[in-house]
């Protein structure tokens, strides 16, 4: 695939929209726009695909001209079929695709139907009838990473990681980054589960148990379910919910989360589909790389919790100094930190430089802000990390 400019689109959310554009623009017409889902997992009540599917709720119950409907548990192999599914049954206008797993059958049956519109979440292959987006969480496992970082009393946190993508990888970094931000003399031993599923409950509470034996109070993970939120709990030991809202599962042990807000991505771009500013012929630069400026990302226990009420006067004890912010409780620098990365100019990210892997290998220049490339492709480890690391780059 020829390299060619990203379009990153950082437009505002479905309420900004919605100001900006009467009610009669959004019902200009009464035909009906087709949408079709397909989820690599089951929608149940937690999880990947369960946050994908509040998407598409938020967007039917926004758009009275929109139609939608899904496939769960749909795993690489079976994405073609499904698409021929929606396409000649259902007579679907868009189709998104939400595990990178699926890129490959997507670009596939892009070629196939030119004249349906698709959009396929995490991968990087685009044409003319197919765009990419994706709900950065890393910015969250950071701000999670600080108030790990404080909490810890054995100065051993641990991260259950299902497999070993550069999804992963940004999120294990950017939470150990967090971690040595407020703690420098922590440490993070992430496990991995190489399920291509992305689910593993019985693997994660393993995991989580195996590490609780060696010392480890403080989790986070990547896996599509609550067991390692309820396996730290049941120990004793702390955990951030993945993806969807948890603190039900586990309310003593809930610290807080990284929930991905799929909607406002969803509402843009069926929007501007059904507006004509996206067709079946101008898509292979479009990809959105949404953020918490944009509303994608939210560190949230519970709705209307985003830390766990019973850890906020612990996070405000713990005082730290900060070379702009002077001495600064935690609790504070996350606050603050939140402001910066949700400002119309973000002002601060976790991964700017200068900044080293392990291995003592210069990854980011003094200033440097990594970029949209550094970011997507991320393959090292950070230098609080101890154990293995699949891939690990050697320069």
């Amino acid at each position: 695939m020829a390299k060619k400019t990203k379009l990153l689109v950082f437009i505002l959310s479905l309420g900004i929209i919605l100001s900006g554009f009467s009610a009669a623009i959004l019902a200009q017409s009464e035909d009906t726009l087709k949408a079709g889902f397909i989820y690599v997992g089951p929608v149940g009540d937690y999880g990947y695909s369960k946050a994908h599917d509040e998407g598409r709720k938020y967007v039917e119950e926004a758009f009275p001209w929109l139609e939608t409907f899904y496939a769960e548990n749909v795993l690489p192999p079976d994405v073609e079929s499904t698409i021929d599914t929606f396409v000649k049954k259902k007579n679907a206008d868009v189709i998104f695709t939400t595990s990178f797993g699926h890129m490959d059958p997507t670009a596939r049956s892009a070629e196939k139907y030119p004249d349906t519109i698709f959009f396929h979440c995490s991968g990087y292959k685009r044409a003319e009838n197919l765009g990419t987006y994706f709900a950065g969480l890393y910015q969250t496992y950071y701000l999670s990473g600080l108030m790990a970082g404080a909490l810890t009393e054995s100065d051993k946190l641990g991260y259950i990681a299902v497999n070993s993508t550069p999804e992963v990888k940004r999120h294990i970094n950017a939470f150990a980054i967090g971690i040595n931000e407020v703690n420098p003399e922590a440490t993070l031993h992430p496990r991995w589960l190489m399920d291509p599923d992305w689910v593993d409950p019985q693997g994660a509470k393993e995991a989580t148990e195996a590490l609780i034996e060696e010392g480890v109070d403080v989790f986070a993970y990547t896996e599509d379910t609550p067991a390692t939120l309820q396996a730290a709990e049941e120990n004793g030991a702390l955990s951030f919910a993945h993806y969807n809202p948890m603190y039900r599962f586990a309310e003593e042990g809930t610290l807080s989360g990284q929930v991905a807000n799929w909607g406002p991505i969803y509402a843009d771009i069926l929007y501007k589909v059904r507006n004509g500013i996206y067709t079946n012929k101008n898509l292979e630069n479009v990809d959105y790389w949404w953020l918490m400026k944009e509303n994608a990302a939210k560190l949230q226990a519970k709705p209307g919790m985003m830390i766990n009420d019973k850890y906020i006067d612990d996070l405000k004890s713990v005082k730290v100094e900060d070379p702009i912010l002077g001495e600064i409780s935690v609790y504070e620098l996350i606050m603050k930190r939140i402001e910066q990365m949700k400002s119309s100019r973000v002002t601060f990210d976790p991964y700017v430089g200068p900044m080293k892997d392990r291995q003592g290998i210069q990854r980011l220049k003094d200033g440097e802000w990594a970029s949209h490339d550094k970011l997507w492709t991320m393959q090292w480890a950070f230098n609080n990390i101890k154990g293995p690391w699949p891939d690990e780059p050697k320069e």
